[in-house]
Protein backbone atom coordinates (compact mmCIF):
# COMPACT_ATOMS: atom_id res chain seq x y z
CA UNK A 1 0.00 0.00 0.00
CA UNK A 2 1.32 3.33 -0.80
CA UNK A 3 1.95 6.11 1.73
CA UNK A 4 -0.99 8.21 0.47
CA UNK A 5 -3.26 5.65 0.51
CA UNK A 6 -2.28 4.75 3.58
CA UNK A 7 -2.90 8.80 5.01
CA UNK A 8 -6.22 8.26 3.65
CA UNK A 9 -7.42 5.01 5.37
CA UNK A 10 -5.15 6.46 8.85
CA UNK A 11 -7.33 9.80 8.56
CA UNK A 12 -10.62 7.67 8.30
CA UNK A 13 -10.16 6.19 11.26
CA UNK A 14 -9.81 8.89 12.93
CA UNK A 15 -6.06 8.78 13.37
CA UNK A 16 -6.79 5.66 15.84
CA UNK A 17 -3.63 3.99 15.90
CA UNK A 18 -1.37 2.10 17.65
CA UNK A 19 1.99 -0.12 18.09
CA UNK A 20 0.85 -1.76 21.46
CA UNK A 21 -1.96 -4.51 21.72
CA UNK A 22 -2.84 -2.86 25.43
CA UNK A 23 -3.93 -0.06 23.56
CA UNK A 24 -6.20 -1.12 21.03
CA UNK A 25 -9.44 0.45 21.10
CA UNK A 26 -12.22 -0.01 18.42
CA UNK A 27 -11.25 0.81 14.90
CA UNK A 28 -7.07 1.86 15.32
CA UNK A 29 -4.56 0.64 12.81
CA UNK A 30 -2.45 -1.60 14.59
CA UNK A 31 1.30 -1.47 13.18
CA UNK A 32 3.11 -4.57 14.36
CA UNK A 33 6.96 -3.80 15.14
CA UNK A 34 9.67 -5.80 15.58
CA UNK A 35 12.34 -5.34 17.50
CA UNK A 36 15.65 -8.35 19.45
CA UNK A 37 12.85 -9.28 21.63
CA UNK A 38 9.90 -9.20 20.12
CA UNK A 39 7.66 -9.74 16.84
CA UNK A 40 4.60 -7.68 16.62
CA UNK A 41 3.48 -9.67 13.35
CA UNK A 42 2.57 -12.78 15.56
CA UNK A 43 -0.03 -10.03 17.64
CA UNK A 44 -1.65 -9.49 14.00
CA UNK A 45 -4.79 -11.78 14.93
CA UNK A 46 -5.37 -11.15 18.08
CA UNK A 47 -5.13 -6.98 17.02
CA UNK A 48 -8.39 -7.88 15.03
CA UNK A 49 -10.17 -10.06 17.41
CA UNK A 50 -9.20 -7.08 20.19
CA UNK A 51 -11.50 -4.22 17.76
CA UNK A 52 -8.21 -3.22 15.19
CA UNK A 53 -9.77 -2.19 12.10
CA UNK A 54 -6.47 -2.90 10.31
CA UNK A 55 -3.50 -4.54 11.28
CA UNK A 56 0.03 -3.30 9.15
CA UNK A 57 2.53 -6.16 9.01
CA UNK A 58 6.11 -7.02 7.57
CA UNK A 59 6.11 -11.38 7.10
CA UNK A 60 3.44 -12.69 4.32
CA UNK A 61 2.80 -15.79 6.75
CA UNK A 62 0.75 -13.91 9.29
CA UNK A 63 -1.31 -12.12 6.49
CA UNK A 64 -5.32 -12.48 7.61
CA UNK A 65 -7.80 -10.92 5.11
CA UNK A 66 -8.66 -7.86 3.30
CA UNK A 67 -7.84 -5.66 6.81
CA UNK A 68 -4.47 -6.96 6.84
CA UNK A 69 -1.85 -4.62 5.23
CA UNK A 70 1.49 -6.26 3.65
CA UNK A 71 4.27 -4.03 3.67
CA UNK A 72 8.51 -4.55 3.35
CA UNK A 73 8.93 -2.82 6.78
CA UNK A 74 6.58 -1.46 9.12
CA UNK A 75 9.08 0.77 10.99
CA UNK A 76 9.53 2.23 7.71
CA UNK A 77 5.99 2.45 6.93
CA UNK A 78 4.91 4.42 10.51
CA UNK A 79 8.07 6.67 10.03
CA UNK A 80 7.27 7.31 5.82
CA UNK A 81 3.47 7.76 6.91
CA UNK A 82 4.28 10.42 10.09
CA UNK A 83 6.74 12.10 7.45
CA UNK A 84 3.70 12.32 4.50
CA UNK A 85 1.52 13.43 7.70
CA UNK A 86 3.96 16.12 9.18
CA UNK A 87 4.10 17.46 5.16
CA UNK A 88 0.30 17.25 4.98
CA UNK A 89 -0.39 19.21 8.48
CA UNK A 90 2.03 21.83 7.08
CA UNK A 91 2.50 23.49 10.08
CA UNK A 92 5.78 24.95 11.87
CA UNK A 93 7.74 21.98 13.79
CA UNK A 94 10.54 23.02 16.22
CA UNK A 95 12.87 19.90 16.88
CA UNK A 96 15.05 20.04 20.58
CA UNK A 97 17.85 17.87 21.04
CA UNK A 98 20.80 17.91 23.40
CA UNK A 99 22.67 15.92 25.75
CA UNK A 100 21.09 17.45 29.19
CA UNK A 101 17.95 19.16 29.26
CA UNK A 102 16.14 18.22 26.65
CA UNK A 103 12.49 17.28 27.70
CA UNK A 104 12.73 20.05 30.57
CA UNK A 105 13.39 22.37 27.81
CA UNK A 106 10.38 21.04 25.62
CA UNK A 107 7.88 21.03 28.49
CA UNK A 108 8.76 24.90 29.08
CA UNK A 109 8.24 25.47 25.54
CA UNK A 110 5.16 23.68 25.40
CA UNK A 111 4.20 25.71 28.47
CA UNK A 112 4.97 29.10 26.87
CA UNK A 113 3.49 28.48 23.63
CA UNK A 114 0.10 26.76 24.33
CA UNK A 115 -0.79 29.74 26.01
CA UNK A 116 -1.75 31.18 22.73
CA UNK A 117 -1.69 28.44 20.76
CA UNK A 118 -3.02 25.01 20.10
CA UNK A 119 0.43 22.39 20.78
CA UNK A 120 1.01 19.11 20.31
CA UNK A 121 4.67 18.32 21.84
CA UNK A 122 6.34 15.08 22.47
CA UNK A 123 4.94 12.91 25.45
CA UNK A 124 7.45 12.25 27.94
CA UNK A 125 11.03 11.39 26.30
CA UNK A 126 9.40 9.50 23.39
CA UNK A 127 12.22 11.02 21.27
CA UNK A 128 13.83 8.00 19.20
CA UNK A 129 13.08 6.15 15.63
CA UNK A 130 9.83 5.25 16.86
CA UNK A 131 8.50 8.04 19.33
CA UNK A 132 9.06 10.71 16.92
CA UNK A 133 7.03 9.27 14.97
CA UNK A 134 4.31 8.62 17.13
CA UNK A 135 4.47 12.24 18.17
CA UNK A 136 3.76 13.30 14.73
CA UNK A 137 1.02 11.23 13.95
CA UNK A 138 -0.21 12.15 17.21
CA UNK A 139 -1.15 15.76 15.66
CA UNK A 140 -4.08 16.59 14.42
CA UNK A 141 -6.25 19.21 11.66
CA UNK A 142 -6.49 21.43 15.38
CA UNK A 143 -2.63 21.32 16.09
CA UNK A 144 -1.13 24.94 15.52
CA UNK A 145 2.37 24.11 16.41
CA UNK A 146 4.45 21.08 17.03
CA UNK A 147 7.36 20.45 19.23
CA UNK A 148 9.36 17.21 18.83
CA UNK A 149 12.35 15.95 21.11
CA UNK A 150 14.91 14.25 19.74
CA UNK A 151 17.58 11.76 21.15
CA UNK A 152 20.42 9.78 20.13
CA UNK A 153 23.20 7.60 21.16
CA UNK A 154 25.12 7.40 17.84
CA UNK A 155 25.76 9.35 14.68
CA UNK A 156 23.25 9.82 12.07
CA UNK A 157 20.35 9.46 14.32
CA UNK A 158 19.57 12.85 14.46
CA UNK A 159 20.04 13.45 10.47
CA UNK A 160 17.60 10.61 10.47
CA UNK A 161 15.00 11.67 12.48
CA UNK A 162 15.50 15.21 11.02
CA UNK A 163 14.36 13.99 7.93
CA UNK A 164 11.26 12.27 9.67
CA UNK A 165 9.77 15.16 11.17
CA UNK A 166 11.39 18.33 8.95
CA UNK A 167 11.34 21.20 11.40
CA UNK A 168 11.03 24.18 10.59
CA UNK A 169 13.38 25.22 13.67
CA UNK A 170 15.78 23.73 15.65
CA UNK A 171 17.29 23.87 19.15
CA UNK A 172 20.31 22.35 20.89
CA UNK A 173 20.23 22.63 24.44
CA UNK A 174 24.01 21.70 24.97
CA UNK A 175 26.87 19.48 24.13
CA UNK A 176 27.79 17.29 27.16
CA UNK A 177 29.27 14.06 28.09
CA UNK A 178 26.50 12.04 27.54
CA UNK A 179 26.17 8.08 25.27
CA UNK A 180 29.92 8.54 24.52
CA UNK A 181 29.85 5.11 24.33
CA UNK A 182 27.94 4.98 21.37
CA UNK A 183 29.31 8.53 19.84
CA UNK A 184 32.77 7.01 20.41
CA UNK A 185 34.08 11.30 22.31
CA UNK A 186 33.25 14.22 22.75
CA UNK A 187 33.90 15.11 19.48
CA UNK A 188 31.82 12.76 17.99
CA UNK A 189 28.60 14.01 20.30
CA UNK A 190 29.07 17.43 19.04
CA UNK A 191 28.94 15.72 15.44
CA UNK A 192 25.73 13.98 16.37
CA UNK A 193 23.73 16.57 18.11
CA UNK A 194 25.14 19.34 15.28
CA UNK A 195 23.20 17.26 12.64
CA UNK A 196 20.24 19.08 13.35
CA UNK A 197 22.32 22.18 12.20
CA UNK A 198 23.31 20.49 9.33
CA UNK A 199 19.54 19.83 8.21
CA UNK A 200 17.98 23.24 9.60
CA UNK A 201 20.51 24.73 6.92
CA UNK A 202 19.56 22.74 3.94
CA UNK A 203 15.80 23.03 4.32
CA UNK A 204 16.41 26.77 4.78
CA UNK A 205 14.56 26.55 8.47
CA UNK A 206 15.84 28.83 11.55
CA UNK A 207 18.36 27.47 14.64
CA UNK A 208 17.53 28.97 18.11
CA UNK A 209 21.36 29.22 19.35
CA UNK A 210 22.67 30.09 22.58
CA UNK A 211 25.11 33.24 21.93
CA UNK A 212 27.33 32.29 24.53
CA UNK A 213 27.46 29.40 23.65
CA UNK A 214 30.70 29.69 21.29
CA UNK A 215 30.77 25.82 19.74
CA UNK A 216 26.93 25.97 18.46
CA UNK A 217 27.70 28.99 17.25
CA UNK A 218 30.22 27.49 15.19
CA UNK A 219 28.44 24.71 14.14
CA UNK A 220 25.48 26.74 13.62
CA UNK A 221 27.25 29.10 11.17
CA UNK A 222 25.49 28.49 7.97
CA UNK A 223 21.94 28.18 9.85
CA UNK A 224 19.66 31.69 9.98
CA UNK A 225 19.78 31.93 13.62
CA UNK A 226 17.74 33.45 16.23
CA UNK A 227 20.01 34.02 19.06
CA UNK A 228 19.48 33.61 22.94
CA UNK A 229 21.10 36.42 24.67
CA UNK A 230 21.12 35.28 28.24
CA UNK A 231 21.89 39.58 29.14
CA UNK A 232 18.30 40.28 28.34
CA UNK A 233 17.04 37.79 30.74
CA UNK A 234 19.43 37.79 33.51
CA UNK A 235 19.48 35.31 36.27
CA UNK A 236 18.98 37.25 39.60
CA UNK A 237 19.09 34.38 42.27
CA UNK A 238 19.25 30.14 42.88
CA UNK A 239 17.67 30.14 46.52
CA UNK A 240 16.86 27.18 45.55
CA UNK A 241 14.89 27.79 42.35
CA UNK A 242 15.43 30.10 39.26
CA UNK A 243 14.55 33.44 39.48
CA UNK A 244 15.52 35.60 36.30
CA UNK A 245 14.52 39.19 34.95
CA UNK A 246 12.47 39.49 32.13
CA UNK A 247 11.54 42.69 30.26
CA UNK A 248 9.42 44.54 33.24
CA UNK A 249 8.68 40.97 35.16
CA UNK A 250 10.72 39.02 37.59
CA UNK A 251 9.96 35.39 36.76
CA UNK A 252 10.01 33.13 40.14
CA UNK A 253 10.31 29.36 38.50
CA UNK A 254 9.97 26.20 40.47
CA UNK A 255 13.10 24.92 38.95
CA UNK A 256 16.64 24.43 40.03
CA UNK A 257 20.12 25.11 39.21
CA UNK A 258 21.77 27.22 36.41
CA UNK A 259 21.46 24.50 33.89
CA UNK A 260 17.67 25.57 33.97
CA UNK A 261 18.05 28.94 33.57
CA UNK A 262 19.44 28.15 30.56
CA UNK A 263 16.36 25.70 29.55
CA UNK A 264 14.41 28.84 30.30
CA UNK A 265 15.77 31.71 28.41
CA UNK A 266 15.31 29.33 25.86
CA UNK A 267 11.44 29.11 26.28
CA UNK A 268 11.61 32.56 26.68
CA UNK A 269 13.31 33.29 22.97
CA UNK A 270 11.23 30.87 21.24
CA UNK A 271 8.04 32.39 22.68
CA UNK A 272 9.21 35.89 21.92
CA UNK A 273 9.28 34.81 18.28
CA UNK A 274 6.12 33.26 18.02
CA UNK A 275 4.54 36.40 19.83
CA UNK A 276 3.62 35.26 23.14
CA UNK A 277 2.38 38.12 25.05
CA UNK A 278 4.82 38.69 28.05
CA UNK A 279 2.58 38.18 31.13
CA UNK A 280 1.65 34.54 29.43
CA UNK A 281 5.23 33.77 29.60
CA UNK A 282 5.70 34.71 32.70
CA UNK A 283 2.57 32.69 34.11
CA UNK A 284 3.42 29.70 32.15
CA UNK A 285 6.99 29.22 33.43
CA UNK A 286 6.00 30.10 37.14
CA UNK A 287 3.09 27.25 37.15
CA UNK A 288 5.50 24.83 35.13
CA UNK A 289 6.44 22.23 38.50
CA UNK A 290 9.46 19.22 37.10
CA UNK A 291 7.91 16.21 37.73
CA UNK A 292 8.96 12.47 36.66
CA UNK A 293 12.31 12.34 39.53
CA UNK A 294 13.59 15.56 37.06
CA UNK A 295 14.97 18.08 39.82
CA UNK A 296 12.49 17.79 41.80
CA UNK A 297 12.35 19.56 45.55
CA UNK A 298 10.64 17.15 48.30
CA UNK A 299 10.58 17.74 51.26
CA UNK A 300 10.43 14.47 53.87
CA UNK A 301 11.47 13.95 57.56
CA UNK A 302 13.09 17.53 57.83
CA UNK A 303 15.32 17.43 55.02
CA UNK A 304 14.90 19.14 51.32
CA UNK A 305 15.72 16.49 48.66
CA UNK A 306 16.73 17.18 45.03
CA UNK A 307 15.30 14.69 43.60
CA UNK A 308 17.40 14.50 40.22
CA UNK A 309 16.95 10.13 39.37
CA UNK A 310 15.76 10.23 36.15
CA UNK A 311 19.19 10.37 34.12
CA UNK A 312 22.89 11.06 34.79
CA UNK A 313 26.02 11.78 32.55
CA UNK A 314 29.36 13.53 33.96
CA UNK A 315 28.11 16.86 32.51
CA UNK A 316 24.95 16.81 34.36
CA UNK A 317 26.56 15.33 37.31
CA UNK A 318 29.18 18.02 37.88
CA UNK A 319 26.28 20.81 37.25
CA UNK A 320 24.47 19.01 40.03
CA UNK A 321 27.13 19.42 42.28
CA UNK A 322 28.12 22.70 41.35
CA UNK A 323 24.52 23.85 42.10
CA UNK A 324 24.37 22.16 45.09
CA UNK A 325 27.76 23.41 45.55
CA UNK A 326 26.60 27.11 45.47
CA UNK A 327 23.44 26.54 47.80
CA UNK A 328 23.49 29.08 51.25
CA UNK A 329 22.45 25.84 53.25
CA UNK A 330 24.63 24.69 56.29
CA UNK A 331 24.24 20.94 55.89
CA UNK A 332 24.54 19.34 52.42
CA UNK A 333 24.90 15.57 51.11
CA UNK A 334 24.87 13.49 48.22
CA UNK A 335 23.55 9.65 47.32
CA UNK A 336 24.94 9.19 43.65
CA UNK A 337 24.43 6.18 41.53
CA UNK A 338 26.26 4.81 38.50
CA UNK A 339 26.59 6.71 34.95
CA UNK A 340 25.99 4.60 32.06
CA UNK A 341 26.65 4.41 28.34
CA UNK A 342 30.42 5.96 28.51
CA UNK A 343 32.34 2.95 26.97
CA UNK A 344 36.08 3.07 27.96
CA UNK A 345 35.24 6.25 29.84
CA UNK A 346 33.24 5.28 32.44
CA UNK A 347 36.28 4.82 34.72
CA UNK A 348 37.98 7.84 34.31
CA UNK A 349 34.42 9.87 34.55
CA UNK A 350 33.47 8.02 37.67
CA UNK A 351 36.82 8.84 39.36
CA UNK A 352 36.57 12.25 38.54
CA UNK A 353 32.61 12.64 39.98
CA UNK A 354 34.55 10.90 43.56
CA UNK A 355 37.26 13.32 43.42
CA UNK A 356 34.43 16.28 42.39
CA UNK A 357 32.08 15.46 45.46
CA UNK A 358 35.18 14.90 47.45
CA UNK A 359 36.32 18.41 47.10
CA UNK A 360 33.42 19.95 47.74
CA UNK A 361 32.86 18.87 51.62
CA UNK A 362 29.98 17.87 51.64
CA UNK A 363 28.31 16.46 55.16
CA UNK A 364 27.78 13.26 53.68
CA UNK A 365 28.63 11.63 50.34
CA UNK A 366 27.14 8.31 49.15
CA UNK A 367 28.21 6.55 46.57
CA UNK A 368 26.06 3.42 44.86
CA UNK A 369 26.32 1.11 41.71
CA UNK A 370 29.52 -0.97 40.05
CA UNK A 371 31.42 2.14 38.36
CA UNK A 372 31.63 4.03 41.62
CA UNK A 373 32.09 1.13 43.72
CA UNK A 374 35.45 0.34 42.06
CA UNK A 375 36.31 3.94 42.86
CA UNK A 376 36.34 3.36 46.29
CA UNK A 377 38.44 5.75 48.54
CA UNK A 378 38.07 7.06 52.00
CA UNK A 379 35.66 10.12 53.00
CA UNK A 380 32.55 9.05 51.36
CA UNK A 381 30.47 5.80 51.79
CA UNK A 382 30.83 3.60 48.81
CA UNK A 383 27.78 0.19 48.14
CA UNK A 384 28.48 -1.85 45.35
CA UNK A 385 24.61 -1.78 44.84
CA UNK A 386 21.02 -0.10 46.00
CA UNK A 387 20.37 -3.45 47.54
CA UNK A 388 23.24 -3.27 49.85
CA UNK A 389 22.70 0.36 51.00
CA UNK A 390 19.07 -0.36 51.66
CA UNK A 391 20.56 -3.02 54.02
CA UNK A 392 23.49 -1.27 55.32
CA UNK A 393 22.04 2.64 55.06
CA UNK A 394 24.42 4.74 57.33
CA UNK A 395 22.75 7.28 59.29
CA UNK A 396 19.63 9.59 59.61
CA UNK A 397 19.61 12.35 57.92
CA UNK A 398 17.77 16.06 59.81
CA UNK A 399 18.05 19.11 58.14
CA UNK A 400 20.32 18.40 55.02
CA UNK A 401 19.49 19.52 51.89
CA UNK A 402 20.46 16.42 50.20
CA UNK A 403 21.01 15.62 46.41
CA UNK A 404 19.89 12.15 44.75
CA UNK A 405 21.12 11.88 41.54
CA UNK A 406 22.03 8.82 38.78
CA UNK A 407 21.16 6.97 35.41
CA UNK A 408 17.72 5.53 34.61
CA UNK A 409 19.14 2.40 35.66
CA UNK A 410 19.98 3.18 38.92
CA UNK A 411 16.21 3.65 39.99
CA UNK A 412 17.73 6.17 42.89
CA UNK A 413 13.90 7.31 43.43
CA UNK A 414 14.27 4.43 45.83
CA UNK A 415 16.03 6.29 48.27
CA UNK A 416 13.31 7.98 49.21
CA UNK A 417 11.83 4.68 50.66
CA UNK A 418 14.78 4.13 53.50
CA UNK A 419 15.40 7.79 53.86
Amino acid sequence: MKTLELHELFLNQKQNFTTDTRKITQGAIFFALKGERFNANTFAKQALEQGAAYVVIDEEEFYIDHRTILVPNVLDKLQQLAHYHREYLAIPIIALTGSNGKTTTKELIREVLATQYNVTATVGNLNNHIGVPLTLLSMTAKTEIGVVEMGANHLKEIQHLCFIAAPNYGYITNFGKAHLEGFGSEEGIIQGKSEMYNYIANSEGTAFVNQEEQRMVDEAEYCECIFINPHETPLLELTPYVQLAYDNHVIQSNLIGKYNYNNIIAAITIGNHFNIADENIKKAIESYIPENNRSQIIQKNGNQIILDAYNANPTSMEAALDNLNSLDEVHKSVILGDMFELGSTSATEHKNIVKKALDSKFDTIIFIGENFYQQKQNGAHFFASFDELKDNFPLNFNNHTLLIKGSRGMALERVLDIL
